[in-house]
């Protein structure tokens, strides 16, 4: 099963419709974990570009600011093929900050804010990200889009990596395969891949649960996870309380991240995670991630958007406006609704 059609949770497609016709099509900002500190060695830059994904613009940085690729820093990854706003670190110890406008001569890189700030940026430190979605050419009937993201709003979507974890392609999971086998690889690829094969198990599991249609409930022998953090407790028996907080959005069920160590999950849960992780690829995927020597953890299967609105500016134009939390997928979200091209 590939990184693009794994089982949907909300029924048939409602819609086909064509998505980032130009970059301004799909707008991503990341939402801010912290104010900056106003002084220190690294600087502190938002930055939009249109475009350019995130790795090409931390080397026009490097270049820039004439440090180390190392110098710079960032909180997440963004596509290239959309107006994205996102912070970046840069290392500049005893120095002054380089004219921006040098900066800014860049096709498609624009300055919004600079500050001083007293560590590097680190990967994972945003609040989330806020998306503006339009697509075109929408083929659908209005009411079956509009109770489907009535739908979405109010029960979330499944949780799965998106498409862009799996390469180009979708090969990233056969390198990563031949990379257990023994080839080599540069370090940043190896990242790239053992996170790869890692989102592939992971996506197995969910689409077993979106087939059996327990993705957002509680099975036997369930871990759960806090709403808005890492935190994972259980398992437990499944109460009252524990029904409240699942209906209520304070907790999610999980799926394993691979890795060394005996799943946390039990019973009915465990059983459906090692079933569905049976087949002789994701055995090899395992066996890789254990030697490679990460440990077992836990993701949400339930993902649900935060402040979903959508508008048809034409009838056959349809925008949407959400939040999710780091490490979630818009194209998640999308593949709910229908076929996007």
């Amino acid at each position: 099963m590939s990184a693009v059609d794994w089982p949907a949770a909300h029924g048939a497609p409602v819609l086909s419709a064509r998505i980032r016709t130009t970059p301004e099509d799909f707008r991503v900002e990341e939402l801010d974990a912290f104010e900056p500190s106003g002084a220190g060695e690294h600087l502190l830059l938002s930055i939009e570009k249109r475009g350019m994904n995130t790795a090409f613009a931390a080397k026009l940085l490097a270049q820039w600011a004439s440090v180390g690729e190392a110098a710079v820093g960032y909180a997440g990854l963004k596509d290239r093929h959309a107006v994205t706003v996102q912070r970046f670190s840069v290392q500049l110890p005893g120095r002054e900050a380089p004219d921006v406008a040098a900066l800014e001569a860049n096709e498609g890189l624009r300055v919004l804010a600079i500050a001083r700030h007293s560590r590097k940026l680190p990967r994972g430190a945003l609040a989330g990200n806020r998306f503006v979605l339009v697509l075109r050419e929408v083929d659908g009937a209005r009411d079956a889009i509009e109770r489907r993201l009535r739908a979405i709003a109010s029960r979330g979507v499944p949780n799965y990596f998106g498409e862009q974890r799996f390469g180009r392609g979708g090969d990233n999971v056969g390198n990563a395969l031949a990379m257990f086998g023994g080839r080599r690889v540069a370090r940043e690829q190896r990242t790239h891949l053992l996170s790869a094969a890692r989102s592939q198990l992971f996506n197995r599991v969910l689409g077993a649960r979106v087939a059996a249609g327990n993705w957002d409930g509680a099975l036997d022998g369930e871990v759960w996870m806090l709403d808005g953090s890492r935190s994972v407790f259980g398992p437990q028996p499944f109460d009252d309380i524990l029904a409240g907080r699942l209906a209520a959005f304070d907790i999610h069920p999980t799926a394993p991240l691979w890795g060394r160590g005996a799943l946390r999950s039990e019973s009915g849960a465990a059983a459906l995670e090692h079933e569905a992780l049976a087949d002789p690829e994701s055995l090899a995927l395992r066996a890789g991630l254990e030697a490679a020597g990460l440990k077992q953890e836990r993701r949400a299967t339930r993902l649900r958007p935060q402040g979903l609105e959508w508008a048809w500016p034409d009838d056959a134009v349809l925008e949407l406006r959400f939040g999710l939390p780091p490490g979630a997928y818009a194209t998640t979200l999308l593949a709910e609704l229908g076929a996007l091209q």
